[in-house]
């Protein structure tokens, strides 16, 4: 059989591609942009006949059915890195939230850590050899898809053909949904006057010729406006959003001095407008591969000056870095946070970045405390850090002992909660 009779043999509507779901059973669907969302609602329908059915997932945007209320008991998530969609569930015990470094995820599943019954991921349109791309989102989807029992394949054609170590053949999966429907999409914001700051002090640490790795929000998007000229910058990044497109438009992004994948733009996933995504199509500047590669600490370091910029929800005056919780409240994840610090830290004249505002709750609240909340999870230890980064400047921590850390965390903080933190870290000891 040719693949292509073979995928015509595989094709079935939403609602009979799910009837392989049985009860207990452990699936992985994909995330982000690559929600198989056809899928996902065929499961939701299913609700009343299933029991016990773990769903595991990294970031889900939107709303999810299958996290509502009235899905306790027949559907329970297993995220990997919380968002809007399952943040409420997981806070209310409905669903459960594993730490874990992205680029471990895949581990999970090769080992049988969480084993995988079904895995439900979006694809491109087979090309003429029977490929798919995974699109906008490799992650640990070809992993998953590798491990699992059972693989089905929501075929979009409005999902990019995005090129690189990314492709699922049409023998490896077991049923084929034709659905084409749009992509989410998430749309560029003017950079606010704080995050232009923070930039400021950011781009002195970039020289020409580094490889950059930056994620969502207003701060990246920032750092990439702000940039100008002849640098010859690389990318290697878990997300590639629209902000980091328009410098590689504008040539500040090259990729022609990197030391590891010369020439290329290494992601495993993006997130941004269509023009992103038709960007991506079929473009053999943008390599996509699998989160244990693009994330592994040692592939990072690889690339000479390597610069990881990080964001944070609160930093203490020891350094030790809070990004996934707020006090108990399970905000996000590990996502490949400490993957890229560290990564950053072995790189040659590498510069690992965490970045944040000086305050929250319109700047009630100090983002540098004496300690971190009751309750608070430390994704990236003090031994970790290097610069820390607010719109008052950027501390460099490396090196320095818990009384000099102390100082320059101090004087990068907002004014008005200096003289606070000052007395706060004498009780503390650690300033005489």
């Amino acid at each position: 059989m040719n693949w292509l009779d073979d995928y015509r043999s595989k094709l079935k509507l939403p609602a009979v591609a799910v009837q392989v779901i049985k009860c207990g059973d452990r699936v992985y669907y994909g995330g982000n942009a690559a929600i198989p969302q056809a899928l996902v609602r065929a499961l939701a329908e299913r609700r009343d006949e299933l029991q016990d059915v773990q769903l595991n997932h990294v970031l889900l945007l939107g709303q999810d059915l299958l996290s509502a209320e009235n899905m306790k008991g027949h559907f329970r998530h297993n995220s990997l890195f919380v968002g809007p969609a399952d943040r409420e569930a997981v806070n209310d015990a409905r669903a459960d939230y594993m730490p874990i470094h992205l680029h471990q995820i895949p581990r999970l599943f090769r080992e049988g850590v969480v084993p995988l019954d079904v895995t439900m991921v979006q694809t491109s349109p087979p090309d003429e050899h029977g490929f798919m791309s995974l699109g906008v989102e490799t992650l640990a989807s070809k992993a998953a898809c590798q491990v699992a029992k059972i693989v089905i394949v929501q075929v979009n054609e409005r999902m990019p053909r995005v090129l690189g170590d990314s492709f699922l053949h049409v023998n490896r999966v077991n049923a084929i949904v034709e659905w084409t429907e749009p992509l989410p999409t998430l749309q560029v914001k003017p950079s606010s006057e704080i995050e232009r700051a923070i930039a400021s002090h950011i781009i002195p640490l970039i020289r020409p010729s580094s490889t950059l790795q930056m994620g969502i929000g207003g701060i990246p998007d920032a750092v990439y406006e702000s940039m100008e000229g002849d640098l010859e910058l690389g990318i290697h990044t878990e997300m590639i959003s629209d902000r980091a497109m328009h410098a590689i438009q504008r040539g500040v992004v090259t990729g022609n001095q990197k030391t590891l994948h010369q020439g290329k733009v290494v992601i495993t996933f993006a997130l941004g407008s269509d023009e992103l995504y038709s960007f991506l199509d079929n473009n053999p500047l943008i390599e996509s591969h699998p989160v244990e590669h693009v994330n592994d600490p040692f592939v990072i370091s690889q690339n000479d000056n390597m610069v990881a910029i990080n964001a944070a929800i609160e930093v203490d005056l020891t350094g030790q870095v809070c990004s996934d919780s707020i006090g108990p409240y399970i905000y996000s994840g590990f996502g490949g946070q400490v993957d890229f610090i560290r990564g950053a830290a072995r790189s040659k004249g590498g510069r690992p970045i965490i970045a944040l505002p000086s305050t929250a709750k319109n700047g009630e609240m100090s983002r540098i405390a004496p300690f971190l909340k009751q309750g608070a999870g430390v994704v990236t230890s003090r031994a970790d850090v290097h610069y820390v980064v607010t719109e008052y400047g950027a501390a460099n921590l490396f090196g320095k002992n818990l009384r000099e850390r102390a100082e320059a965390l101090i004087n990068i903080a907002h004014p008005k909660f200096r003289n606070d933190l000052e007395k706060a870290a004498k009780e503390r000891k650690l300033l005489p």
